[in-house]
C-alpha cells in the first residue's frame, strides 16, 4: 500500500488528496507517512518534526497525529479482500503482503495484479503497487519498480520479462534496494565491489556466505529465481518487542518522563502478552 498512513487519512478527508500530508508518530515526533508532494518537498521518513517545521510556510504542509486504530482497521480490509484472490497469504506487516501466486499458471498474472489492484482501490480507496515474481526477494523488487517507475502504471511483473530485462533494471537499483540489505551492510557490500543488485544476484554465493552469513547466501539465490523464504501464513512470534517513540516536545520533569515510559512499557508487554512470550529478564 503506498504512503499508507496518509492514503488512509485521506480515504476519509478527501481534502487533503494532492496536499503535502504528513503523518506524524506518537506524541507527534518524527514524520512516518509522507504524501508524494510532501515527499517532494525534502520531507524524509524518519525526521524529528520540530527540527524541519520552521522551514515551511504555514499551511505548506499539513501534519496529522497518528491514529494506529484506523490503520490496522484498513489493513485488516485489504487483507480480507486479498483473500479472493490467494488462499495462502502473508501479511508481512501493516501495510504489505505476500500472495502465493504459484499454481495460477494459466493466468496472465500482470492482468491479475491490476484486477487486485482496481478491487482494493475500488472497496477500501487506498493505492496499491503489485510486483510479481518468482521469489519473495524478486517480488519485493518488483514492487519497487511499479512504485517508482510510472510505466508499470502500478503492476509490475518480472515473470513476465526476459532475464536480459530483468538484469538492466537491476544494473539500474543500489544493492541497498535490496530486501534485507540495510545502509551498513550495503557500505560493507560496496567496499568489495558490490554496488548494484546485478552485482549481488552476481556474487560467488560460498564467498559471501563466508564472509556474512547463510542469509546473505539465500538473498542471492533468492535473486536467481530459487525460492528460499518460505510463505509465513502465520507469523512466528517475535523474539525481541519494542515499544519505540520520541518526544514531540522536550520533557523537562522526571515526573512526565516516568508516565512515559510506563506508558510505552506497558504496550511493548501487551505485545508480548498477544503472542504468549515471556521475558527472559526482569
Amino acid at each position: 500500500m503506498n504512503n499508507f498512513y496518509v492514503s488512509c487519512e485521506q480515504v476519509f478527508n478527501p481534502k487533503l488528496w494532492d496536499k503535502a500530508v504528513v503523518v506524524l508518530s506518537n506524541n507527534d515526533g518524527c514524520a512516518i507517512s509522507r504524501s508524494d508532494r510532501a515527499k517532494m518537498l525534502g520531507i524524509k521518513m524518519g525526521a524529528p518534526w520540530f527540527q524541519i517545521k520552521d522551514k515551511f510556510n504555514k499551511g505548506e504542509v499539513i501534519t496529522l497525529s497518528s491514529n494506529f486504530w484506523l490503520y490496522a482497521d484498513m489493513s485488516n480490509r485489504v487483507v480480507n479482500t486479498l483473500a479472493l484472490y490467494s488462499p495462502q497469504r502473508e501479511a508481512y506487516s501493516i501495510d504489505e503482503s505476500f500472495l502465493d501466486l504459484s499454481g495460477f499458471g494459466s493466468k496472465d498474472l500482470t492482468h491479475y495484479g491490476k484486477e487486485i489492484k482496481r478491487t482494493i482501490l475500488q472497496w477500501t480507496g487506498l493505492p496499491v503497487c503489485v510486483g510479481i515474481g518468482s521469489t519473495k526477494t524478486l517480488a519485493k523488487l518488483a514492487n519497487h519498480c511499479a512504485k517508482k517507475r510510472p510505466h508499470y502504471v502500478g503492476v509490475c511483473n518480472f515473470n513476465a520479462l526476459s532475464t536480459q530485462t530483468i538484469d538492466d533494471i537491476l544494473t539500474s537499483l543500489p544493492v541497498n534496494e535490496v530486501w534485507g540489505i540495510g545502509s551498513r551492510l550495503a557500505s560493507k557490500l560496496n567496499g568489495l565491489g558490490v554496488h548494484t543488485v546485478l552485482d549481488l544476484k552476481q556474487a560467488h554465493s560460498r564467498t559471501m556466505r563466508d564472509k556474512f552469513s547463510i542469509v546473505m547466501a539465500r538473498t542471492i539465490a533468492e535473486l536467481n529465481g530459487v525460492s528460499c523464504i518460505k510463505l509465513e501464513e502465520v507469523s512466528p512470534p517475535k523474539q525481541n518487542i519494542a515499544s519505540t517513540r520520541s518526544f514531540g516536545l522536550p520533557v523537562t520533569t522526571l515526573q512526565s518522563l516516568a508516565e512515559t515510559v510506563t506508558l510505552y512499557t506497558s504496550r511493548a508487554a501487551e505485545k508480548a502478552r498477544k503472542q504468549q512470550s515471556h521475558a527472559s529478564a526482569a
